[in-house]
């Protein structure tokens, strides 16, 4: 009582001594010096110094900068727990099946989803394998060529032809599965005979994505060096690009999308249109004119219009039941999206047409493997519709497949 009269008040009445908050704190500074201890002890992991060797187990040669961890019997330890190694400067490359490199592959094949790893990490692994020789593993290729094959065998349906749609056949829709078209007399004209390609018909194919990855590549040359070269949606290959991304052609994709957007459908000055494709010489021109009962009329047009023109350029139409099966097909391989993109495509359809199948120009990600900003595509940065496609996923299949010795993806350099 005579405390309160004489305004005295307890300091520790009302306090949360060691309460709630207080231990929160301590918690929050506890973590703080945690954090600060591992920076300082694990730190000198990224610090580089130069450091050689000659061989590895007697079979690679070369020189590697940054911290290496051996193995008792000579290996490169994998790199794990935060460990990097620096192999950005090394003197020549080594051998696909040299110890050094399967570890390297092994490092990329134990991300088994792409959510497993930070973007960064999946980028220093795969800098990491680029100092190997790329050689094509024979039965891996084989086994999934026969995946495809079953599935989805390209030689036979990638085109609707008279062959596989004859005349009367009611069509289903890729996506408006309720919508059928009936193949008139008029349709079934302007189908080719049966496919203009064969099974393992092509040596050594370049398959061309359109990512700001190829830009200040000069892989224009290799590109062109292939027996049969892929494009997608009728890209720039002028003067301005071709350096980088050549100028052979052999198919390419027209999303009608761009035909709709660019040249008003066709419904009005057709010339501008015909012009672009002059662009790439005899190449053939592929669209998706069953995917939706939209797609259909602005593909027909582009046929009519060649035959206008009296081009002598093959139009072929995918046949839907093939994207229908290649969608599946990649939807167990985690390329979950409401549609595969056109490189994908090009990308199944080559790997049942060609022995060797080389790819440029494929990223999905702001940054090169480097960690540089690139363009979304080498002619401009316009992003596509989100949640249409999938493709980092679709890039994480093609690093695995790259790693297999399946397909040979190429983000660097061309010498």
């Amino acid at each position: 009582m005579l405390r309160r009269r004489m305004g005295y008040a307890d300091p520790s009445s009302g306090k949360d001594i060691l309460g709630n908050r207080s231990l929160c704190f301590i918690f929050i500074c506890a973590f703080g010096l945690v954090t600060l201890l591992q920076q300082i002890l694990y730190g000198k992991n990224y610090i580089k110094s130069a450091q050689q060797f000659s061989r590895l187990k007697g079979d690679e040669t070369g020189n590697w900068t940054g911290p290496v961890n051996f193995s008792d019997d000579g290996s490169l330890k994998p790199a794990r727990n935060g460990r990097k190694r620096y192999l950005e400067n090394y003197d020549g490359s080594y051998e696909y099946n040299s110890t050094a490199c399967r570890e390297l592959r092994q490092e990329i094949m134990d991300v088994k989803v792409l959510t497993m790893v930070k973007t960064s990490e999946l980028f220093e692994r795969w800098r990491n394998l680029q100092v190997c020789r790329w050689e094509q593993n024979k039965e891996e290729t084989s086994n999934f060529k026969m995946s495809l094959s079953r599935c989805c065998n390209a030689p036979s349906f990638l085109f609707t032809t008279k062959r596989n749609t004859p005349a009367g056949t009611k069509l289903r829709y890729e996506v408006d599965t309720s919508g059928i078209l009936p193949i008139t007399t008029e349709v079934f004209k302007m189908f080719p005979d049966d496919m203009p390609y064969s099974k393992s018909q092509y040596k050594k194919c370049a398959v061309i994505g359109n990512g700001g990855i190829i830009k200040n590549t000069k892989c224009g040359k290799e590109i062109d060096s292939a027996d049969f070269v892929f494009r997608c949606n009728i890209p720039p290959i002028n003067e301005k690009y071709s350096a980088d991304v050549g100028t052979k052609t052999d198919l390419v994709t027209i999303n009608p999308s761009i035909i709709t957007e660019r040249f008003q459908k066709l419904e009005k000055w057709r010339r501008p249109f015909y012009e672009v494709l002059q662009n790439y010489e005899n190449s053939s021109v592929v669209l998706p004119a069953f995917y939706n009962t939209r797609n259909t009329d602005v593909s027909f047009r582009v046929k009519y219009m060649l035959d206008d023109f009296d081009s002598q350029r093959g139009v072929f139409f995918f046949h839907p039941q093939y994207l229908l099966n290649v969608q599946r097909f990649w939807a167990v391989q985690g390329v979950r999206a409401k549609r595969v993109s056109s490189g994908l495509m090009l990308v199944t359809a080559a790997l049942e047409m060609c022995e060797e199948v080389h790819l440029y120009g494929f990223w999905a990600f702001p940054m090169n493997p480097s960690g540089i900003f690139i363009t979304h595509h080498y002619y401009d940065n316009v992003k596509p519709r989100p949640g249409f496609h999938a493709m980092p996923h679709e890039i994480f299949n093609f690093i695995h497949m790259h790693t297999r010795g399946i397909i040979n993806v190429h983000t660097g350099q061309c010498t």
